[in-house]
């Protein structure tokens, strides 16, 4: 049995991935290194009797690197899954020294580690570590922002636009540069904005959710018309799944749901749906209420997903209707206790 190292399995997209890789693939043993921050919980890590037995957490951070080798050595780990990260756009305007130490120096580490552990010397593989691999789970957003038209490739220059985006690209930078300088068998994913259960408060959909359930003002930035490609989050778990067993040595692979929507149609079809699932006096859309625009804030993202989509079979199962009743569904119930 293989052991994989899962970082920030505690965090949004890592719960969700954790209990669907067990499910899948039962010839690995899954070790979550999560530093339980404030956006992490454990709580959402709902596994059964059986699949625990293939699975342990370790509290602790990527950036703590005689932990990360004492992991390596102990469970003998033959992949890495690297979800960890500072990942809020308003948090890294306020704070960028964090997002810089966790993102950054973080995945140099881990990155690092795992070479040492890997590899005799740069393109030279020790022999029973040969097919181990390193993904690394990044974002759209390193992209920058798009005009009216257009998607983003994985050719797309770089163009961060926020301390979050500029710690992203730089991880996404070191990653590639131990393929090309080491000859590390490397994936990057760059995913679109993901939404569906164990999400954040502070996040976008989470955030519309509770103010509208709880009848509070629901914020919404600037004019509302920002465009964001919106992905299911086990859609992106299992294109992740995908990528670190099919995908190409060295390649990046950008996973998008095709969902463009501004946040206006957001916040309304929310609205519009909690009327049915939980009627207020009041209809929930009267409480939409726009305020002051975020900083250097992106107006379009949209992801071009064909290679993934052609190259390794991937689709997203959900369009943005189906997912958003789903994750509506769970939040109703995580609210409303």
């Amino acid at each position: 049995m293989k052991s994989i190292l899962l970082t920030g399995g505690a965090g949004f997209i890592g719960s969700n991935f954790i209990n669907y890789f067990l499910e899948t693939h039962p010839e690995y043993f899954l070790i979550n290194l999560d530093a339980l921050t404030y956006a992490a919980n454990i709580d959402h890590i709902e596994l059964s009797e059986n699949l625990k037995k293939r699975y342990t957490f370790i509290e602790g951070s990527i950036c703590n690197r005689q932990l990360i080798e004492s992991i390596f050595e102990k469970y003998d780990i033959r992949g890495v899954i690297h979800f960890a990260a500072e990942s809020h756009v308003d948090n890294s305007i306020k704070n960028p020294g964090i997002f810089i130490e966790t993102n950054v120096t973080g995945t140099f580490t881990l990155i690092d580690v795992a070479f040492k552990k890997w590899m005799n010397t740069p393109f030279n593989c020790k022999q029973e570590y040969k097919d181990c691999r390193f993904l690394h789970v990044s974002t759209d957003e390193v992209y920058g922002s798009l005009g009216k038209t257009g998607l983003f490739t994985e050719s797309t220059p770089y163009a961060p636009n926020s301390p979050y985006s500029a710690s992203k690209a730089s991880s996404d930078m070191i990653v590639r540069s131990y393929h090309h300088t080491y000859g590390m068998n490397t994936i990057i994913t760059n995913c679109s904005n993901n939404y569906g259960p164990k999400q954040h408060n502070e996040k976008l959909i989470p955030t519309i959710i509770r103010k509208a359930l709880s009848g509070e003002a629901i914020p919404i930035y600037g004019d509302g018309k920002n465009i964001r490609d919106w992905l299911y989050v086990l859609d992106h778990c299992k294109g992740i799944d995908i990528a670190f067993h099919k995908g190409i040595s060295g390649e990046v692979y950008n996973i998008g749901g095709r969902n463009e929507k501004d946040n206006l149609y957001i916040v309304n079809k929310i609205c519009s749906i909690l009327d049915k699932q939980a009627p207020n006096k009041i209809p929930y859309a009267s409480l939409i209420t726009f305020v002051e625009d975020r900083a250097g804030h992106d107006k379009r993202y949209a992801i071009d997903a064909s290679k993934i989509e052609n190259t390794l079979g991937w689709k997203a199962d959900e369009n943005f209707e189906s997912g958003i009743e789903k994750t509506i569904n769970w939040y109703i119930k995580k609210y409303t206790k």
